[in-house]
């Protein structure tokens, strides 16, 4: 069996010498240039976040697994390859440990930017102590913009903070609300609602044509000033001009970013001049989280040789 991977080989921090290990009979390519060209004689492609178009699908001759070694599908035209009978496979979220380690780092962004994260190498060489003063989690509101995999590891940790928890999410009731001990739980139409109560809000969504730049100049207009804005899930969700302005005028008191409108992102982008604190999409970049998704994407992989039923099918 042939698998072409769409990264190079030192990507993904070594979960590729993983699959060569636990599947030593499976051939493996890792070329991000190949999979752009041609998928002629492979039999499965895990795509990363490569685009996997309708006109790339026309060049597979033998095709017969496109599995995502994460959650994110966004860039597979699943129609398509369901006309070419080509099944589409992920590794959901919460079964891999991906959404623990995602929600632990978005943790981390709120708290780096409650205490002023960005000011303390200042104040290190300028020998102050006690400054910056900062802002306690205790008391406050988390506003959970999205409740699947990695929302619900979110209000599970952030509980022992004390702090509020409310969400929106596709369809909501109040059992779920209970189980997640939630204050409130609303539809996407209760956004402006969340917004308004937030002093940090999380973004965990997928990046979609419902969600696209969700947080636009309304919704940023719409948040508390001096509150902050988190986004886990994809660039896309939030349109970058708006940020910008909101943070210029401090609206916003500041922004943790792990997702970006283009990836790797510009380091010399002028939105980090102001109190962003970024991190290179690694939220699900963590030793739990890629042996979980080495460990189901080698399942599936198995499955497909010994014709078994492939898990966690889109299409």
């Amino acid at each position: 069996m042939k698998v072409l991977i769409a990264a190079d080989e030192d990507a993904w921090g070594g979960m590729i010498q993983q699959f060569r290990q636990r599947l030593p009979d499976v051939e493996f390519t890792a070329s991000a240039q190949q999979a752009t060209e041609s998928l002629a004689g492979f039999d499965v492609l895990i795509p990363g976040s490569a685009e996997v178009s309708a006109s790339l699908l026309s060049t597979a001759d033998r095709l017969k697994l496109i599995q995502q070694p994460g959650a994110g599908l966004e860039s597979v035209d699943i129609d398509s390859a369901s006309a070419l009978g080509i099944p589409v496979a992920n590794v959901p979220s919460d079964s891999s440990g991906n959404a623990d380690s995602v929600a632990e780092l978005g943790i981390w962004l709120m708290i780096s930017l409650a205490r002023g994260a960005r000011e303390i190498p200042q104040m290190i060489a300028t020998r102050q102590t006690g400054l910056p003063v900062g802002i306690g989690l205790a008391g406050k509101t988390v506003g959970l913009v999205g409740l699947g995999g990695i929302g619900k590891a979110l209000a599970k940790r952030l509980l022992p903070f004390g702090v509020r928890l409310i969400g929106v999410k596709r369809t909501a009731d109040s059992a779920f609300a209970k189980a997640h001990r939630l204050d409130w739980l609303g539809t996407m139409e209760h956004l402006p609602a969340l917004l308004s109560e937030s002093d940090f809000v999380v973004l965990s969504l997928p990046n979609n044509d419902a969600t696209h730049h969700i947080i636009d100049e309304t919704a940023l207009a719409q948040m508390k000033r001096g509150s902050f804005l988190i986004n886990l899930g994809r660039g896309g969700l939030v349109e970058k001009p708006s940020l910008q302005a909101a943070l210029e005028v401090e609206h916003l008191a500041g922004a943790g970013l792990d997702v970006f409108w283009q990836e790797p992102p510009d380091p010399d982008d002028p939105l980090f001049d102001y109190n962003v604190i970024a991190t290179p999409h690694i939220g699900g970049v963590t030793d739990n989280s890629l042996s979980g998704n080495v460990e189901k994407v080698c399942e599936n992989l198995r499955r497909l040789r010994d014709g078994e039923e492939i898990l966690n099918r889109w299409n």
